[in-house]
């Protein structure tokens, strides 16, 4: 490992992911950190805190410390970011005083406390000095699109927390939305359909396990029905009880985020300069995150905006690629960056 290495971060709401120019992908965890519930010490982080969630004693919580995209507790994402570098830095980091410069992905639209917020624990966490980057930019380097030519770029980002969506061109982004609906708000929705039809109790783990085995956005034929079980606890007699869930339940549960989704795209086209709608319409929609992989997602879009609609290779690794990707690219992006030098200053 080079000591002198700078990290790409995307701190998603569900997913953590560390980027390094010089070793790609080096971590991609769950945003999630345990501890004591009176003392407040750490007891694990990432993959290790994800298989307490609902499975802690009384002494114990498994806490999300980023919502919806941004920081909701500005300590214990401080401490998460601290550990999960700690993870990627090893011992020769920690012995040499290795201080990172980071480049962090946020939401667009994200406000000026939200942006201070990320900035302090990025600094607290040993890092010499920090970027933001608004994660539909970063998504669209990482996915190899050419943000820097006078082109139009589109880009649909749903993460864990929240959904950007953007059109660049020239390096910024000219017209964006960003929407507190994405990947955990599928699960939620889940979570209330099964308990609303089949008066069954299910957790999010269970919820985002159907998500990924029968979970669409639509259904194009009949084969692609597909069927799970699903274990949860009956709710009038507070028992473990087995149900049947299909796809075309999935599609039905999931109606009301996706269709947000759908239609925060349209009002960005709509906006959009009919310029750059030409060149989107040439070059297609691309859609990046986790959400994106929802089965039938693009072709949704597609027949609702009746543009090519394209998953990118890398979806889930987008943004942390682009963060680290962005560091080459600081004189480009010129004002599409945050940086701690002048911002925390003001």
């Amino acid at each position: 490992m080079r000591l002198s290495e700078d990290i790409g971060i995307d701190l998603g709401t569900a997913t953590f992911l560390i980027y390094s120019k010089s070793r790609g992908l080096v971590l991609q965890e769950p945003s999630v950190i345990a501890m004591a519930r009176d003392s407040k010490k750490v007891k694990a982080v990432g993959e290790e805190a994800y298989r307490m969630i609902g499975r802690t004693p009384g002494g114990i919580v498994a806490v999300r410390p980023i919502k919806d995209g941004v920081i909701a507790d500005e300590g214990l994402t401080e401490k998460m970011i601290t550990m999960f570098l700690q993870k990627v830095q090893g011992s020769a980091g920690r012995l040499f005083g290795f201080k990172p410069q980071l480049m962090v992905g946020v939401p667009s639209n994200v406000s000026d406390v939200e942006k201070r917020a990320v900035l302090r624990a990025a600094l607290n966490s040993n890092a010499k000095r920090a970027f933001l980057i608004e994660e539909p930019l970063a998504a669209a380097i990482g996915a190899g699109l050419r943000i820097a030519e006078p082109i139009g770029s589109m880009v649909v980002d749903i993460g864990g927390g929240s959904t950007d969506v953007a059109v660049i061109s020239l390096g910024g982004i000219v017209v964006s939305e960003s929407m507190r609906v994405a990947g955990n708000e599928f699960d939620e929705s889940i979570i209330r359909y099964v308990r609303r039809k089949h008066n069954v109790l299910i957790g999010e783990r269970t919820a985002e396990e159907i998500k990924v085995k029968v979970g669409a956005a639509m259904l194009l034929d009949d084969a692609e029905n597909l069927t799970a079980e699903v274990r949860g606890r009956d709710l009038v007699n507070g028992l473990p009880k087995t149900i049947s869930l299909d796809s075309t339940d999935v599609v039905e549960a999931l109606s009301e985020p996706v269709t947000k989704i759908v239609d925060g795209v349209k009002r960005v086209l709509e906006i959009t300069p009919p310029e750059l709608v030409s060149d989107i319409i040439d070059r297609g929609i691309v859609m990046t995150g986790g959400g994106s992989l929802l089965r039938n997602f693009d072709e949704l879009l597609r027949q609702t905006t009746g543009i090519p609609v394209a998953v990118a290779e890398n979806a889930v690794e987008a943004v942390a690629v682009g963060t680290g990707m962005a560091l080459e690219m600081i004189p480009v992006l010129g004002d599409s960056l945050v940086s701690s030098d002048n911002y925390l200053r003001r």
